[in-house]
């Protein structure tokens, strides 16, 4: 069974400070302005509670295999996903572990299932935080850094003088329950910076927005050659950021500003909490906007 964990939210809690800049403390985000003192609150609230930042990398059982089992479940293994996948693999190889990606339904007893069947010495649950409709306790990007990422999405926007965003959700239901998170972090971020509430984006009702996060880089083309066809272009009409850097973004023409992740950085770190090796000597690098032209 899943151990009880503490998440972020006890430590913003314990702190007195939002689950946002608790995010942006314990991931390290560079370019915010938290006075020392909260951020120190914030670390030492952590290390009493016992708080471990990655909630996907959850050992589910202890034992002597090698083994260790990546719950993919149904999320579609692209872009930063497949970068993850990479990072872990490299990680545990080098410690000599080997790394079985599940995929498949995410109901407990499928995984149950496959954990018995590969006896591994950890499962590490990206289904649980990315994928199940009620994860519980573990709330998805706010543990892992994801909310963080949403933040430079958002911040860029912002620095560029717009008030007014959309968010452009997915269309792939395997994706549902992320794009929720991602809302619910853009609206987070948002009201940390006093802008107007970012609500999911419709081309045919734009309202006042004036420029749109996408959920991913795929999801910002869409909306691209959507607006190319209705000859409005970007960042004129409306600027528009992607997410994920998935490298065909460039291509497009105005080419698409993204925002990139050190994804494999955080596979590795997953793998080390799960071997109980330290994770802090080496952290993922800070995500960055890739500023091109359309926004």
């Amino acid at each position: 069974m899943p151990r009880t964990r503490v998440t972020l939210k006890d430590v913003a809690a314990a702190s007195g400070v939002s689950p946002t800049t608790a995010s942006f403390v314990l991931n390290r985000v560079t370019g915010q302005t938290i006075p020392p003192a909260t951020q120190e609150r914030v670390r030492r609230a952590a290390a009493e509670l016992g708080y471990v930042p990655h909630g996907s990398a959850r050992a589910l059982r202890e034992g002597n295999s090698r083994l260790v089992l990546l719950n993919a479940g149904q999320l579609p293994v692209a872009g930063s996903l497949r970068s993850f996948i990479d990072g872990l693999d490299g990680e545990l190889t080098e410690h000599g572990h080997t790394l079985l990606v599940r995929h498949g339904p995410t109901d407990a007893a499928s995984l149950r299932r496959a954990v018995q069947t590969a006896d591994p010495r950890a499962v590490i649950d990206l289904a649980l935080l990315y994928a199940t409709p009620d994860p519980g306790r573990f709330d998805g990007g706010w543990i892992d850094g994801l909310a963080a990422h949403t933040a430079t999405q958002i911040d860029h926007l912002a620095a560029a003088g717009h008030t007014r965003i959309g968010f452009a959700p997915p269309a792939d239901p395997r994706l549902e329950r992320i794009g929720r998170l991602r809302l619910e972090q853009a609206r987070a971020v948002a009201a940390t910076r006093g802008l107007a509430a970012v609500s999911p984006f419709d081309l045919d009702r734009p309202g006042e927005v004036t420029a749109v996060a996408a959920f991913d880089d795929g999801v910002a083309l869409a909306l691209l050659s959507a607006m190319a066809d209705r000859g409005l272009s970007a960042p004129g009409d409306l600027a528009v950021i992607g997410f994920d850097d998935l490298g065909y973004g460039e291509w497009w023409r105005p080419a698409l500003t993204t925002v990139r992740i050190d994804a494999a950085g955080y596979g590795r770190r997953a793998a080390r909490a799960v071997l109980g090796l330290p994770t802090d000597d080496t952290p993922p690098a800070p995500s960055t906007v890739v500023v091109r032209a359309t926004a």
